[in-house]
This record gives C-alpha cells, sequence and structure tokens, in this order.
C-alpha cells in the first residue's frame, strides 16, 4: 500500500510540475511533431503541455475519432483553435468539415493549399478557389465555424499590378474567408509580411510563426527544404516587429510551426525568444 501510495504522488508532482511551466505566449501547430504524434499520441499531447503552450492548431487526430481526440487535448489543458480541410472537401463534402470542427471544438477551419498545375499559379487556379472558399466559408459561418486560407507561396505570383494574392483578398468575402499568414511563405517569395499586414488590416486572425535560415534562397513556388526552419529569433524574418504590427493588424491567434526534423530540440528556443519580446 504505502509503495503504491508514493507511486501515485510520485506522478502526481511529475504531472503538476509538467503543468508548471511557463506559460507560452503563442500556441503551436502540430504539424510540428508530426513524426512524434504517431508513435505516442497522449505521451506527445502532455509534452506540448508540458513546454508551455496552451492553444493549438490540429495537423490530423491520428486514426481517432474527432470527438476521442478532442477529449485527448482539452485533457491536457490544451484549447483546439483551428483545424485543417482540405480543398477537396471544402469543395464537394462541406458537411464533413463542419462535422469534424463541431466534434473537434474548433473555431476556425482553414486550408492550406489550392491545387494547381506544377510550380504555376493561374488566373483559373485563383478564380476557382475565390469560388470554393467563398461557398464553403459562408455554409461554415452559418454554423458558427470561420474559415481562413493559409497561404503558402506560390500566391504571390504577379498577376496584373500585384499578385494572384491581391486577387484573392479583393475576391474572397470578409464576412466568410480570410486568411492565415504563415510569415515564411511571405517572406520566402520576397513579400514583407509587415507591409502585408498593413495593406490588409483585420484579414489575417491567425498566423504561423516560423524562421528561415539566413541565406536561404527564396522562390515563389511553395516548395523549399523544410531544413530552412530554423529557430524563431535565429532567422532573417524579423519576427519581433511583425509581432508588433500583427498586434496591430487584427491577429488574434499565433502558432509556432517548425517543419524542420529539429522541432524538438528547437521549439524550447522558439518559446524563450518569443516570451522575451515586449
Amino acid at each position: 500500500m504505502k509503495n503504491r501510495l508514493f507511486a501515485t504522488l510520485f506522478a502526481f508532482s511529475l504531472l503538476a510540475s509538467a503543468f508548471a511551466q511557463p506559460k507560452s505566449p503563442v500556441g503551436l501547430q502540430l504539424y510540428s511533431f508530426r513524426e512524434q504524434f504517431p508513435k505516442d499520441v497522449p505521451g506527445m499531447l502532455a509534452k506540448v503541455r508540458q513546454m508551455g503552450f496552451r492553444e493549438v492548431e490540429l495537423a490530423g487526430t491520428y486514426g481517432m475519432e474527432p470527438a476521442e481526440f478532442r477529449k485527448l487535448v482539452e485533457k491536457n489543458g490544451l484549447k483546439p483553435i483551428s483545424t485543417g480541410a482540405s480543398y477537396e472537401d471544402l469543395s464537394n463534402n462541406v458537411p464533413k468539415v463542419l462535422a469534424e470542427a463541431k466534434a473537434l471544438g474548433v473555431k476556425y477551419v482553414m486550408c492550406a493549399w489550392i491545387p494547381h498545375n506544377g510550380d504555376v499559379f493561374t488566373l483559373e487556379d485563383a478564380k476557382k478557389a475565390a469560388d470554393v472558399f467563398n461557398t464553403a466559408g459562408k455554409l461554415l459561418k452559418d454554423h458558427g465555424i470561420l474559415f481562413c486560407y493559409h497561404i503558402h507561396g506560390y500566391e504571390f505570383q504577379p498577376y496584373k499590378d500585384g499578385t494572384f494574392f491581391d486577387y484573392l483578398a479583393e475576391n474572397l468575402e470578409p464576412r466568410y474567408c480570410n486568411f492565415e499568414m504563415d510569415v515564411f511563405w511571405v517572406k520566402h517569395p520576397g513579400q514583407d509580411p509587415i507591409a502585408l499586414l498593413k495593406k490588409y488590416p483585420n484579414r489575417f486572425p491567425l498566423m504561423h510563426l516560423k524562421d528561415r535560415k539566413p541565406g536561404t534562397p527564396g522562390n515563389n513556388t511553395g516548395h523549399v527544404d523544410v531544413e530552412s526552419n530554423v529557430a524563431i529569433g535565429k532567422g532573417d524574418l524579423g519576427i519581433a516587429e511583425i509581432m508588433k504590427q500583427a498586434k496591430k493588424s487584427g491577429v488574434k491567434h499565433y502558432f509556432i510551426e517548425d517543419e524542420s526534423s529539429r522541432s524538438m530540440e528547437q521549439m524550447p528556443e522558439s518559446i524563450a525568444y518569443l516570451q522575451s519580446l515586449k
């Protein structure tokens, strides 16, 4: 009995210690730990909480039913803010997207990729996406879910006097469709995240925070070596200044996303940097 009591108290002390970690000022996109999660979902959710995170953006449920996954997320003291949906489901099966979002308890649904041929994004692609997103966005909004399109770089290919992103911003109805800014995928094609936030205030309620290894050559294809992701504050994006403008421009939720193979090692450093910002 004493041994069992000791084990219980020890386990409780470990749990209390884990929950006492300093709170991260931002959330986490769980895709950052895509290699680790399938091996131990409960353990990884506990680890995410131990790191200091309180809000998360989901990246699948690892074979679990959405409602069960939500219970496990919330059991670990984490709040699911948003989840991803495929372009195909948004085109053809919004009821499925809505049912999953409701089961997961999220406020936002985001889509991270518009299908297009090779590395070339066209006006036809943008027009079709605007139609899909406006239609799906209205249906989701009617049921209390907000939709955001996650920028991925290829939208900054030139169109008229601007880019296809400008076309999307002008043709997506703000009541139903807004954006998730991935600061890497704005900078990588040669754009300025701060200028974009100023140009389109209140159109970016969600933001992915990541940093880029200095000297990484840019492109507007939406593709890059994931090992170019470095700990936040060690790259060339200028995260501190972006964060200042983001707060003025209406960003509501921030998520660290580290796609490198070093995400587990780099995450504490990224959190510490963000905690240091005033």
